[in-house]
């Protein structure tokens, strides 16, 4: 007779020690705190950020935390080719390979009706040019192996407020490109992962950093650890389950 599976050691046996991560916006918000929990279960983890201040700081929360040796940085920018290119050398650098994928590098933006075609156009690199390379060149390193992507989405693509015209449009098209991925790769053994966040607390948000703290006690704004801690339960699903898309929301955010 086969053993219930009861407990959540039981029932989530495919931990993620040992597997090497590149995780995009690595230095702030999601990223960061997604990191630090992979981390701290025992992967190890490539960070990419734009800024050198930021990724140092992170590099310092690791050193705090006893994971320096489970984390190294870059600093590129992935709306260009160039930084695409300088990120997957980082990850070539290390003999492990790469298992898991997080795309989560992207940056705010309002209406069509503010910026120019250069604020629009950097934007849409960012955000969704961005995670097509990283898919592509992850996927390439992935085969033949039980790989795993995960972008990180907004349920802005399913609300669409007014107002965010641009960034509705860039993770509208994350949600559709992840969801023909996942129909793609799923034959070579890689998963993918779509999680659709709500309102964070990150510096992404237009409000303080008191304001955000208030907001998460309310039950208005979700913290990065909570996009974290559903990252890494997904990661850590046995082989026959996929989590397919993941829509989290704060409690009170009514949308």
């Amino acid at each position: 007779m086969t053993q219930p599976l009861t407990d959540q050691a039981a029932y989530l046996p495919y931990g993620i020690r040992g597997k090497r991560a590149l995780i995009t916006g690595g230095t702030t918000g999601i990223g960061r705190a997604t990191a630090l929990m992979l981390a701290a279960n025992g992967a190890n983890v490539i960070i990419l950020g734009r800024h050198e201040k930021e990724l140092n700081d992170t590099l310092e929360d690791f050193n705090k935390q006893g994971l320096t040796s489970q984390v190294s940085g870059i600093v590129a920018d992935i709306a260009t080719r160039e930084g695409i290119e300088q990120t997957f050398q980082e990850v070539d650098a290390h003999p492990e390979g790469l298992d898991i994928l997080v795309n989560n590098a992207a940056l705010a933006y309002q209406s069509i009706a503010d910026g120019s075609y250069s604020d629009w156009e950097y934007v849409l690199k960012t955000n969704l040019l961005g995670y097509l390379a990283c898919s592509h060149e992850a996927a390439k390193r992935m085969k033949g192996k039980d790989g795993h992507i995960v972008n990180i989405g907004s349920m802005s693509a399913e609300v669409r407020e007014a107002g965010s015209s641009v960034y509705v449009a860039t993770k509208s098209g994350i949600e559709g490109f992840s969801a023909a991925l996942r129909k793609e790769l799923n034959p070579e053994g890689i998963k993918v992962t779509l999680i659709e966040p709500g309102a964070v607390g990150t510096d992404m948000q237009p409000v303080s950093v008191p304001d955000q703290r208030e907001k998460e006690e309310k039950g208005e704004m979700l913290k990065a650890e909570d996009i974290a801690a559903c990252v890494l339960y997904t990661l850590c699903q046995p082989k026959r389950c996929d989590v397919v898309l993941v829509q989290i929301r704060p409690h009170l955010q009514l949308i």
